[in-house]
């Protein structure tokens, strides 16, 4: 199969598709890949680092959808790339339809069978392609909380880890799974004051032997969340449903129960927010005021660290990818039904349930 990896074109998105490295193995299982020039500065590999590998390098973007059989990327593909998707054209990548009616209407007119990384599963439930990025994001909404609480950036002044003498930030995680976990560890190790909120009481068991007591946990119901709020600095928000748009956890008129300048990030941005009044924003321009609360959406928060998000990203998507390669999209899926699940659109339908309920389709 003739593979293509085209550049990110995302406000700051430095990911790469494929890292030489994986494209390596797909020319070694008899494959071809085109690379746009420029794909892979973002992690610092130039075009001679993916021709060392047999890839070959294409001038433009317009060459790589019109050549490739599939292709390859990171983000979900912008007006002017689902232009040039067709029939009989495998696109694999993150997706998240579920917010996004107008690009989902652009694969569906494209004909093309879009896989996306963040409704593929594995055996257990969990979500393979989506948990690499979801710790990166766990770990960078941290770090994004951290500098905006810098009074040089608008914030409340507060050191995350306070000092002696001088009590540490609260700081909320509303989601306890791969994103609100990596959050949490990342705020205990800076020494702030944690409590996570789920609703799942078999991971509260988990999530309290994880931390043994260096973070307090707490059952998540509009009573909880309003109360543990109204005392934080940070508030993170990491709730899931794969494919699905984000429950709306904390409202308006919450905000009015909180600290001045305290800070709200939402990681679920991508599938829609878990705050009424988030909207995405870019790294060019993180953050924004409602109501006198800090607001950080930013929908591709690890294209900050592409070096790191790429290739974990990579050694996930790898195997997946090599199977709709070797198989392609319908024998692939036929013989691994958590690939299935990734497919979203397929023959100019939606055919991922949670998707389809999302978008009323």
């Amino acid at each position: 199969m003739l593979v293509g990896v085209p550049k990110e074109i995302k406000n700051h998105e430095y990911r790469v598709g494929l890292t030489p490295e994986a494209a390596r193995e797909y020319v070694a299982m008899g494959h071809e890949v085109i690379v746009e020039s420029g794909a892979g500065l973002g992690i610092s590999k130039t075009d001679d680092d993916y021709r060392a590998i047999g890839a070959v390098i294409v001038d433009t973007a317009q060459e790589v959808f019109a050549r490739a059989e599939m292709v390859v990327k990171v983000k979900e593909p912008q007006p002017q790339e689902w232009v040039q998707l067709r029939e009989e054209q495998i696109l694999f990548t993150y997706l998240h339809l579920a917010p996004d009616p107008d690009q989902a209407k652009g694969l569906i007119e494209s004909g093309v069978s879009a896989v996306a990384y963040e409704t593929v599963t594995a055996a257990d439930g969990s979500l393979p392609l989506l948990a690499p990025m979801s710790e990166v994001a766990g770990r960078l909404s941290i770090e994004a909380s951290a500098h905006s609480s810098h009074k040089t950036n608008g914030g409340r002044g507060i050191l995350m880890g306070g000092v002696p003498g001088v009590l540490p930030a609260k700081v909320v995680v509303i989601g306890g799974g791969v994103v609100g976990t990596q959050a949490a560890r990342m705020a205990v190790g800076l020494g702030a004051n944690v409590e996570i909120l789920d609703r799942s009481l078999p991971r509260i068991r988990e999530l309290d032997d994880m931390f043994q007591g260096r973070a307090t946990t707490r059952y998540s119901n509009a009573g909880t969340i309003e109360n543990a709020i109204t005392e934080a600095d940070v508030v993170i928000g990491a709730v899931l449903v794969p494919g699905a748009s984000a429950p709306r956890l904390v409202t308006r008129d919450m905000l009015g129960l909180m600290k001045h300048r305290a800070v709200l990030v939402d990681v679920a941005i991508d599938q829609g927010g878990c705050f009424e009044t988030s909207k995405p924003t870019t790294h060019a321009d993180p953050t924004y005021l409602v109501d006198d609360i800090i607001h950080y959406c930013v929908a591709n928060m690890p294209g900050a660290v592409p070096h790191t998000s790429s290739y974990a990203l990579n050694n996930a998507t790898l195997p997946f990818g090599l199977a709709l390669a070797n198989k392609g999209v319908v024998a692939a899926c036929n013989d691994d039904p958590h690939l299935a699940l990734g497919l979203n659109v397929h023959e100019g339908k939606i055919v991922n349930s949670a998707v389809a309920e999302s978008l009323n389709l």
